[in-house]
C-alpha cells in the first residue's frame, strides 16, 4: 500500500491566515465492516450509501503561528468548547500528522455543528471527520496549487479514515466502496472509491428513515466491538462472508435486483449484530423496540407487496430504507406504526447524496 503518496513536498507558501468550510454527510454502510488491523485498515471490504440531510458543518480557520512541536487547536461544537471531543481529535492529528505536517505552522480554530441530535445513533464522527478532513485538503490545495480534485478526494478519504473508518466513505456518493476487493477497479483500503459500475434507476434517489430507537451512548464502543473481533471464532468466515458480498451487491445494484437487495442488506444487518452476540465478552446493541419495528417492517412488506427493508448501524437504531416510489406510502408506514417505538417518536427524513459539499 502506497502511502508515500500523500506525504507533500516541503513548501515555502506565505499563506497567513485562510477559512474553510465543508458539509460533509454520514453513511450508512450495505455491506458492513467489523473488524480491523492497525492504522483503521480493515478486515474486509465495506459499501454504503451516502447520505444527504444528516451532515456536519465544519469551518477551520487557520492562522499562522512559529512552528510548534504540538498541534494547536481549539475545538468549538454547535457555538460551545466541547472538551470532551479534544482527545479524539488530537489523536487524529497525530495520526495525520506525517501526511499534513503543515498543520504545525497554524494555530487551528474549529467550528462544528450536526445537522442531527449529537449522541443520537447516527455515525457523527464519519461526518465530522471527513469535514475536517475536507477543510485540511482545502488549505493543502491552497499550499500546493497542482494537486488535483482527484487526489483531493482520495486523500480527504485517507486522512479520515485515519481517525474513523467509516468516514472515509464520507466524501463521496452515492455509492462508495472502502477495502480493496478484486471486483472493484481502483478499491483501497486506505481509502474509499466511488462505485464504478452503472447504478439501477432504482437505487438512484433511495430513501433512507431513521428512526431513533435510543439516543443514549452506546454501552461497548465501536472501537471496542472491532477489536473483539480479533479473536472471534467466526471471525475469518464472517470476512469471507462480506467480501462475497460485496460481489453479489455489485451485481445487484446494476442489475436492479431489489428482492436480492432487500435480502443481503437485512442478512448484512442482522449478521453484524450476530458478531456481537458471539464476542466474547458477548454484548446487545439493539433494543426491545428495534426488533418491534423489524417485525412490523416484515409484516407491512408481506402484506402490501413492498420493497421497504431495514439496515442497522452498530447501535439501536433502525434505517429504513425503501425505493423513492414508495416515500408516501412508507412515510404514512412510519408515521401510523414505527414512530411509536422512537424516543419521543423521533426519526429523521433522508436519501441518498453526494457527498461533500464546499460552503
Amino acid at each position: 500500500m502506497n502511502t508515500a503518496q500523500f506525504i507533500p513536498k516541503s513548501t515555502t507558501s506565505n499563506i497567513k491566515e485562510a477559512t474553510f468550510t465543508w458539509k460533509t454527510p454520514s453513511n450508512i454502510a450495505l455491506v458492513k465492516y467489523w473488524g480491523k488491523s492497525n492504522s483503521q485498515i480493515p478486515k474486509n471490504t465495506s459499501i454504503s450509501f451516502t447520505l444527504n440531510n444528516c451532515h456536519t458543518i465544519t469551518s477551520v480557520k487557520f492562522s499562522k503561528i512559529d512552528t510548534v512541536a504540538t498541534v494547536n487547536f481549539d475545538l468549538f461544537f454547535e457555538g460551545k468548547p466541547k472538551e470532551e471531543f479534544t482527545p479524539k481529535i488530537a489523536e487524529f492529528f497525530k495520526r495525520i500528522a506525517n501526511y499534513c505536517p503543515y498543520i504545525f505552522d497554524y494555530k487551528m480554530v474549529i467550528d462544528s455543528e450536526n445537522s442531527f441530535p449529537h449522541s443520537s445513533g447516527i455515525a457523527s464522527s464519519a461526518s465530522g471527520l471527513s469535514a475536517i478532513a475536507m477543510c485540511l485538503m482545502s488549505l493543502e490545495k491552497e499550499l500546493y496549487p497542482e494537486i488535483t480534485s482527484d487526489f483531493i478526494n482520495k486523500k480527504a478519504s485517507f486522512l479520515a479514515r485515519l481517525g474513523s473508518g467509516s468516514a472515509s466513505r464520507s466524501i463521496e456518493g452515492p455509492l462508495v466502496v472502502w477495502g480493496n476487493h478484486k471486483d472493484i477497479p481502483e478499491s483501497s483500503d486506505l481509502y474509499g472509491v466511488r462505485f464504478p459500475f452503472k447504478i439501477h434507476t432504482i437505487f438512484k434517489n433511495y430513501q433512507d428513515a431513521i428512526l431513533l430507537v435510543d439516543k443514549g451512548e452506546k454501552q461497548v464502543s465501536s472501537t471496542v466491538g472491532h477489536n473483539l473481533m480479533h479473536q472471534h471464532p467466526y471471525a475469518s468466515n464472517r470476512f469471507l462472508q462480506a467480501n462475497q458480498n460485496i460481489s453479489k451487491i455489485t451485481k445487484i445494484l446494476s442489475e436492479g435486483d431489489i428482492k436480492a437487495f432487500v435480502n443481503l442488506v437485512e442478512s448484512e444487518a442482522l449478521t453484524l449484530h450476530a458478531m456481537m452476540l458471539m464476542s466474547n465478552p458477548y454484548f446487545i446493541l439493539m433494543k426491545p423496540n428495534t426488533l418491534e419495528i423489524i417485525n412490523k417492517i416484515w409484516e407491512y412488506r408481506a402484506q402490501h407487496n413492498s420493497n421497504v427493508c431495514f439496515t442497522l448501524d452498530a447501535g439501536a437504531n433502525v434505517h429504513v430504507l425503501f425505493p423513492e416510489s414508495e416515500k408516501k406510502a412508507i412515510h404514512k408506514f412510519i408515521d401510523s406504526e414505527l414512530a411509536v417505538f422512537c424516543q419521543h417518536k423521533q426519526y429523521i427524513l433522508d436519501e441518498v447524496g453526494l457527498g461533500a459539499e464546499s460552503l
